[in-house]
């Protein structure tokens, strides 16, 4: 299957169909995994990590795929293998080619939003349905002091605040580490 074909099935919201075509790939990347050093379980992680990172971006209005689905996929697990294994010199860095930019790009980010899902579980139960219900429901504090038995508006603000610190404190901890 082409991949305009593979395409048309993201566009179309199809992402299952899309994703069978895609798995037809993985054997070429645990092949690369492999020569690697690592492991088919490894391989494994690094296919759905690089195919994460294309979902996500698929999604982006402005993200334009510029190579084949293989070479943004090869090149994507590339970088996740080599970032798991911390093994970036400095002259890597500087000898990478345009593209290969964005794609480490794409991984660095994706890394960060896994480090911040898990400041989100590290949460007491009470502050991750307080977050919920103003970031995701968008419901307003005054529901929120209702629904949570705040005495008030003042301090539900006051305790999405404190939540929201913690879940940043959390999450810079663990990224530096």
């Amino acid at each position: 299957m082409s991949d305009q074909n593979i395409l048309e099935f993201f566009k179309a919201g199809q992402r299952d169909k899309a994703f069978k075509h895609l798995y037809n790939l993985y054997p070429k990347i645990e092949k690369l995994i492999l020569s690697k050093g690592g492991k088919k379980a490894d391989a494994s992680d690094v296919f759905q990590e690089a195919l994460i990172i294309l979902n996500r971006n698929l999604e982006k209005a402005d993200f334009k795929l510029t190579a084949s689905f293989y070479t943004y996929l090869y090149s994507v697990s590339r970088f996740v293998w080599k970032d798991m294994q911390n093994k970036f010199s400095t002259q890597e860095l500087y000898d990478l080619k345009d593209n290969e930019v964005s794609h480490f790009h794409h991984v660095l980010e994706e890394k960060k939003y896994r480090f911040a899902e898990n400041a989100f579980r590290e949460l007491g139960e009470r502050c991750q349905q307080l977050l919920q219900l103003f970031y995701l429901k968008r419901i307003p504090f005054k529901e929120i002091a209702v629904t949570m038995q705040f005495k008030s508006e003042k301090i539900a603000k006051n305790q999405k605040y404190k939540c929201l610190k913690k879940a940043k404190d959390i999450f810079h901890q663990n990224y530096q580490s």
